[in-house]
């Protein structure tokens, strides 16, 4: 795995980072989970420039201030609901991540942090998600321009293992 890439367990709010990704859901307007958190760090700005941005389409994203935030930008991008497999969903978080760290490039970013997208409510497989992160995150990598440090935060001790995991595997390959 590229060294540029590091897994962590922890609170991406708190990361002192160029940006932070939020897994949002289609209104862009706050929910659950880490989007409710983001916003909740961000304070009332992150939402009054949301309500301008007029929502996200599934796999796209689109970047704000971070507000209250360590980080200076938030990119939102709207992860696919797991619906068996069979509807796309792969090629939709893929998407996530490559439209997220394009913007990155676009706001000359040099360092990013990722939740696991999808993963939560939206019901992704943990194990095939990480997957497809940490391979968005190391193609990008060898034509980054400004990106040099990608930093995929896991909440929980048991998604942190998955990745973990499969780093291993994906530096066997």
């Amino acid at each position: 795995m590229d060294r540029r890439i590091e897994i962590i367990q922890g609170d991406i709010t708190t990361l002192h980072v160029d940006a932070i990704v939020n897994a949002a859901n289609s209104s862009l307007l706050g929910g659950g989970g880490v989007d409710g958190a983001i916003h909740s760090a961000a304070g009332p700005q992150l939402l009054e420039e949301c309500r301008t941005l007029h929502g996200c389409e599934t796999g796209e994203a689109k970047i704000t201030k971070g507000y209250n935030l360590p980080a200076a930008y938030v990119i939102h991008t709207v992860g696919p609901i797991w619906h068996g497999g069979n509807n796309n969903e792969d090629k939709l978080l893929a998407r996530c991540y490559k439209n997220g760290l394009h913007l990155a490039e676009q706001h000359r970013v040099t360092s990013i942090a990722f939740p696991s997208i999808s993963t939560g409510v939206y019901g992704f497989p943990v194990e095939r998600a990480s997957r497809i992160a940490l391979l968005e995150m190391h193609e990008h990598l060898q034509h980054a321009q400004s990106v040099q440090k990608i930093i995929a935060v896991c909440f929980s001790p048991h998604d942190f293992g998955i990745y973990q995991t499969a780093v291993k595997e994906f530096d066997k390959n």
